[in-house]
């Protein structure tokens, strides 16, 4: 999976997302389930983001490692792209192809 760089493909980490889940996690939740898994990572994601760069103070006991939540996003992400047979390569290659073509001048004028 990885290599000595310590970079990894989305390819890669999809592909260990799936071996995690098949093997030590046993099973895939349900695409529902794991919907409202990512909903619940988005608000952890905000509720950092809030408390490092917004108005809300931090109490002591918040963990706000917005790393973490982000790659649990990420991940949740890679679980429901794996259930439903989406390649995130592709995918996040011709998102970012139709995002260049409708914004190559919206943010310029």
């Amino acid at each position: 999976m990885e290599r000595d760089d310590d970079e990894i493909t989305l390819e890669e980490a999809q592909q260990a997302v799936d071996r995690w889940i098949n093997t030590i996690g046993v099973r895939y939740f349900s695409p529902l389930t794991n919907m409202a898994i990512l909903a619940e990572e988005t608000g952890e994601v905000a509720r950092v983001m809030a408390r490092l760069y917004g108005d809300q103070k931090a109490k002591e006991s918040d963990k706000l490692d917005l790393a973490d939540e982000l790659a649990d996003v990420l991940w949740v992400t890679m679980a429901i792209a794996n259930q439903t047979g989406i390649d995130l390569t592709k995918a996040f290659k011709a998102n970012l192809f139709k995002k260049t073509e409708r914004d190559k001048d919206r943010f310029r004028k």
